[in-house]
């Protein structure tokens, strides 16, 4: 995938930097990816829980009508005497699959850089990860974009993900542009059949009492992780002062002085990020917070260990 840098290449403040995404590879040297699951001999192969005509024998069990006679297991039925059918684990390509979040609100940050910086840094982790794990990286973005980047493999679909967020962090925000968290995971949801995890990436401000059921339906099909990006403002009270605040072209200044006056402008605005982290919780997914002055990579590489996506 062929990317003008010069176009998109932003600060890594304001703007996502795409050579600072490149760059993060080399962050990964020391990493040990995550173990894929396989009997096979080519990387990026994984064993599904299903049984069907794959390479890998699983068990034998009684014959049932229906089942293929040519998978019949003639030593166990010779042994017992009655028919008994072979089973095998169907193998699949591993996949990642990555939801980044591209609302407005998340141009927005207090601290060293935006969320939606913060978010692009998080995802190009996760397919620099995915790059060393053998596994194919996708990514899909909702809200002020709605694009899909199937998944590719090796250093090409790393890379291809990485211009992909610069592209989608440079195109003219829409200020309107709102799509509930609930649609964004229905359309990710025919994608995720394929895949062997999904990541969603996102400040929380879109999540709607829908999103529960369809994070339940994605963790039907795959190993499910959710990286929560909040500004510190969002995280604790800010010191007692003036601020000033631009949104949609105005700029206004805001007076926070009392703590309980502190207290509630947190709580307005880090509703969005933790209503996501409550939901994560309260349906036992695997979940980490990020701020936007943090470095994402631990984060990342716990929500994409093996043992950690459920």
């Amino acid at each position: 995938m062929l990317v003008r840098q010069e176009r998109i290449d932003g600060d890594g403040r304001t703007g996502v930097s795409l050579a600072e995404l490149i760059a993060l590879r080399a962050r990964l040297g020391k990493a040990a990816p995550a173990r894929v699951e396989s009997r096979a001999a080519r990387a990026g192969q994984q064993s599904s829980r299903l049984y069907g005509r794959g390479m890998d024998y699983a068990e034998s069990r009684a014959y049932q009508p229906g089942d293929d006679v040519r998978r019949l297991d003639w030593r166990l039925t010779a042994r017992s005497g009655r028919l008994h059918t072979k089973l095998f684990q169907e193998e699949r390509e591993a996949q990642l699959l990555v939801l980044v979040d591209t609302h407005p609100c998340m141009r927005f940050g207090t601290r060293v850089r935006f969320k939606s910086v913060q978010a692009a840094r998080a995802a190009a982790l996760a397919a620099w990860y995915a790059l060393r794990a053998g596994e194919r990286i996708g990514a899909m973005a909702f809200g002020a974009q709605r694009q899909l980047l199937r998944p590719q493999a090796g250093p090409r679909g790393a890379l291809a993900v990485c211009g992909a967020l610069a592209e989608w962090d440079a195109a003219a925000p829409d200020a309107v542009a709102v799509e509930p968290l609930s649609e964004a995971l229905a359309r990710a949801d025919h994608l995720a059949r394929g895949a062997s995890r999904v990541l969603l990436i996102s400040d929380g401000q879109s999540c709607d009492a829908e999103a529960r059921r369809r994070l339940l339906g994605l963790r039907r099909h795959a190993r499910l992780g959710v990286l929560v990006v909040a500004d510190a403002l969002e995280l604790a009270p800010p010191p007692p002062g003036r601020y000033a605040l631009e949104h949609a072209g105005q700029r206004r200044e805001v007076a926070l002085y009392g703590d309980r006056q502190r207290e509630s402008f947190r709580q307005a605005l880090g509703a969005g990020q933790q209503r996501l982290a409550d939901l994560a919780q309260g349906l036992g997914l695997r979940w980490r917070r990020l701020d936007t002055a943090a470095d994402p990579l631990d984060d990342v590489l716990a929500l994409l260990d093996a043992r950690g996506l459920r």
